[in-house]
């Protein structure tokens, strides 16, 4: 499997949060989804100073590139534009 770990953040126009909070049911379902087909490894809030939710980072995995790219073609928050910069890196999970 390949993995990947996702640095994303959501915009940062005014109507950023209510964005994300909307799609954010969405969003929890396909991470459940992913979960259950061994794909979510782990994953999160990016907070500010005031505990809002202003981005996401996802370790994920997939037997292959195009596995990846077709749960991008699908994801909320990448739909609707709650993330707005996001980078996808190559990753190992440690073995510890």
């Amino acid at each position: 499997m390949k993995q990947y770990v996702i640095i994303a953040q959501d915009g940062k126009d005014e109507g950023a949060v209510d964005r994300r909070m909307q799609e954010r049911p969405a969003h929890l379902a396909g991470a459940r989804k992913l979960k259950e087909q061994g794909s979510f490894i782990t994953g999160g809030a990016i907070l500010d100073d005031n505990g809002t939710m202003r981005g996401s980072v996802m370790i994920v995995q997939f037997e292959s590139e195009e596995g990846l790219k077709q749960w991008m073609s699908e994801e909320p928050y990448i739909l609707n534009g709650v993330w707005t910069d996001i980078q996808v890196k190559p990753f190992r999970v440690a073995d510890v």
